[in-house]
């Protein structure tokens, strides 16, 4: 189907742009889901190839499978994927390097959510082979970068507006999350919290829906279970709060040691002097290294997590494969293999977790929770403080148990890894590639851009006032004749009283009896927000995003707060669009 006929179709419906939305939702979180099978399946695939097809071959070849305890040819396994991964990406879709949901991010806030249709298509291979080949990395950033790329190819065929497309966009993230996790409401948060930075109505409600509608098909194909067989934990003693704050901090510190390691990494890569599409194959050649002597870091390590989960593993041990985790993750991710750091983040989560409970759990038998309880928190805590998303940790392991007896740990330690992370570090593990690029991405918009900008270049010196003095029955009159929706309230020396909209007044339009004695003055609120001409875009953004403002008075100073224009909330966006194409341009 064409898309003329698509426009015929839509036009024989005779949908609104809006109600076309909550369709295409739909439409996003089904392709969505059905790709994460697909893209499951093609890494069960690709796993038998290399480690079943090759494990025979090099078995036969080499005549030993180990050699005391070690196979010692099992790095030739991980390089092989990187030598085929490395072509794909270098050569075909660069934005399916690394972990991906930079790369969506930065479509969002700068390129006007245009992803290309191929990304999908290299980063569902690539991904495959990298995992399928024992990459430490998982399938979720993949398929987020999957569901997105896809939303965004259903906007631009259906040539919905930039902000519908936007919105497909955060609806495929959010697919993607739920479709791995079975998580769909963990799903909804992550698009608004990371990917889009908006929480508006219009704009969660089709996100939401896009990612039960994912969550309905994968429990219908593979069934209703979550990513996790997790036993039941609850809260011990009130003595455990403080251990679990503790506990926080330490994983705040180690996922902000997780960002800087895979960020140096990734510029050790990045300045090694051989082909880039070979980089792939040597970090693949380096994990294979450890994976000799500890295979737990190979693939996503669910397998290690369920282990840690039931308490199965000393305290030493767990240590000791943090570290090896992390060094397996960076080489892999950082020398370009294709991937995402969910995983890797559980992963290290639940054994640093893990790790701890063992040692309070011996030292406080009577007040604790066994080891198992702090390795699930422990998820929590350093998906949190590496992503700079609490509500989406908190959300996505609150959905794996079904259990509120561990959300109040888990609340506990997930605010203080942040906190602590914010503090050592301000940026995510996502935002870091991209601030070093140059871009500075908060609320899903470049701060960058916003900071190189004043409120004086988009004000607008034009607007209609209402005196302080106006009856009800005046500003009934004035609002009747005007063709502005907001007005400015002043007193007799210009200076600002409020901002009056005709939803201010709406429930006194049948009160006539107040239509002189209420006066405007009366109708606005005195601690009215307002901007300076000096402050700049970001100042202005935030202003407009948090109160959802549609605009804002402009004064000359604090003293005399006197009105010397407006700024509007669409004139501010198509600013900041224009203000993007020049920066894409140069």
């Amino acid at each position: 189907m064409n898309r003329q006929m698509l426009t015929k179709l839509i036009r024989s419906l005779q949908l609104s742009e809006s109600n076309l939305l909550i369709l295409l939702s739909v439409i996003v979180g089904l392709s969505t889901s059905f790709g994460a099978i697909g893209f499951i399946k093609l890494i069960e695939f690709c796993n038998e190839l290399f480690f079943g097809l090759t494990d025979q071959v090099l078995s036969s070849t080499v005549g030993i499978t180990t050699w005391g305890g070690y196979r010692w040819w099992l790095p030739i396994i991980p390089a092989v994927g990187g030598l085929i991964v490395g072509p794909i990406v270098y050569n075909y879709a660069s934005e399916a390097k690394g972990h991906g949901v930079p790369e969506v991010m930065n479509a969002v806030a700068r390129l006007g959510s245009i992803i290309r249709p191929r990304v999908a298509v290299a980063k569902t291979v690539a991904s495959a082979i990298c995992i399928g080949s024992g990459g430490s990395a998982g399938r979720e950033g993949p398929i987020v970068q999957i569901g997105s790329a896809l939303g965004s190819s259903i906007g631009q065929l259906f040539r919905m507006s930039g902000t519908r497309v936007r919105v497909l966009v955060g609806c495929g993230a959010a697919a993607g999350i739920s479709a791995v996790f079975n998580a769909p409401i963990a799903g909804a948060i992550f698009a608004s919290e990371i990917i889009l930075g908006d929480f508006a109505v219009k704009t969660f409600a089709p996100v939401l829906l896009s990612s039960v509608v994912s969550s309905v098909v994968i429990r219908t194909f593979m069934g209703n279970h979550p990513a996790f067989d997790i036993p039941s934990y609850s809260l011990v003693s009130a003595w455990e709060i403080p251990l679990y704050a503790v506990m926080g901090v330490a994983l705040g510190a180690f996922s902000v040691l997780f960002t800087r390691v895979l960020d140096v990494t990734e510029d050790f890569f990045d300045n090694l002097k051989v082909a880039n599409w070979t980089k792939p194959a040597i970090g693949g050649l380096l994990l294979g290294v450890i994976a000799v002597f500890y295979p737990q870091v190979l693939a996503d390590g669910y397998k290690t997590i369920k282990l840690t989960l039931y308490g199965e593993m000393g305290a030493v041990l767990l240590i000791v494969l943090f570290m090896m985790k992390l060094a397996a993750t960076s080489l892999t991710l950082g020398s370009g293999n294709s991937g995402g750091i969910f995983a890797p983040s559980l992963f290290m989560g639940a054994v640093a977790g893990g790790s701890f409970g063992v040692l309070v759990h011996d030292w406080f038998p009577s007040v604790t929770a066994t080891p198992g309880a702090y390795a699930l928190v422990g998820m929590a805590g350093l998906v949190a403080g590496a992503t700079h998303a609490p509500i989406t940790a908190i959300l996505i392991i609150f959905e794996m148990t079904n259990d509120y007896r561990i959300i109040l740990p888990l609340m506990v330690t997930v605010v203080f890894a942040v906190l602590v992370a914010g503090r050592l570090f301000p940026h995510s593990i996502y935002t870091i590639k991209l601030f070093k690029r140059g871009i500075d991405i908060q609320g899903g918009k470049d701060v960058n851009v916003l900071k190189s900008h004043t409120v004086a270049e988009v004000m607008d010196p034009e607007f209609e006032t209402i005196p302080a003095t106006t009856t009800l029955m005046d500003i009934f009159h004035v609002i009747e004749h005007s063709r502005e929706s907001y007005f400015v309230v002043v007193d007799r020396q210009n200076r600002m009283k409020g901002v009056l909209s005709f939803q201010d007044i709406r429930n006194l339009l049948s009160q006539h009896s107040l239509d002189c004695l209420v006066i405007a003055q009366d109708l606005v609120h005195n601690d009215t927000l307002a901007l300076y001409k000096s402050d700049n875009l970001e100042d202005a953004y935030k202003l407009v995003g948090q109160h959802d403002f549609q605009l804002v008075p402009v004064i000359n100073n604090n003293d005399s707060k006197k009105v010397i224009g407006v700024v509007r909330r669409d004139r501010l966006k198509d600013f900041y669009n224009r203000s993007l194409l020049d920066c894409l341009r140069q």
